[in-house]
């Protein structure tokens, strides 16, 4: 799938949270955060992303899937980047994304339906 023509947004790390943007993979983000602290692999990878997006920035955007069913949107790509960024209190990230449709998706070029997030 080529970059050319897909949206690259950034947004608030802060929306990295169980009731605006949840994990895909696991039921809450202290889920996903405790189950990579348990294991070494994923454990080195969210560290060495906490040492590197200081000094590079992040530079693989997260990407979100927004459901067209109840407008829920999820990380489907990038747990270990997510964790990393609120590890770090990170100010924002940058992303792709697409809906979540029952005939596929595609990364959209659109730009992304903030009104669906949780903002309060």
């Amino acid at each position: 799938m080529s970059a050319v023509g897909r949206y690259q947004g950034s947004m608030p790390t802060a929306l990295l949270r169980d009731d605006a943007i949840r994990p895909t993979e696991y039921t809450r983000w202290a889920d996903a955060r405790a189950r990579f602290e348990r294991r070494e692999k994923d454990a080195q990878i969210v560290a060495g992303l906490v040492e590197t997006i200081p000094r590079q920035g992040l530079r693989v955007p997260i990407v979100l899937g927004v459901s067209d069913r109840d407008g829920a949107v999820y990380v489907a790509d990038g747990h270990h980047r997510a964790v990393a960024l609120m590890t770090l209190r990170a100010p924002r990230f940058p992303f792709h994304w697409y809906w979540i449709k029952s005939m596929g998706v595609r990364i959209e070029d659109r730009p992304f339906p903030y009104y669906l997030l949780n903002t309060d």
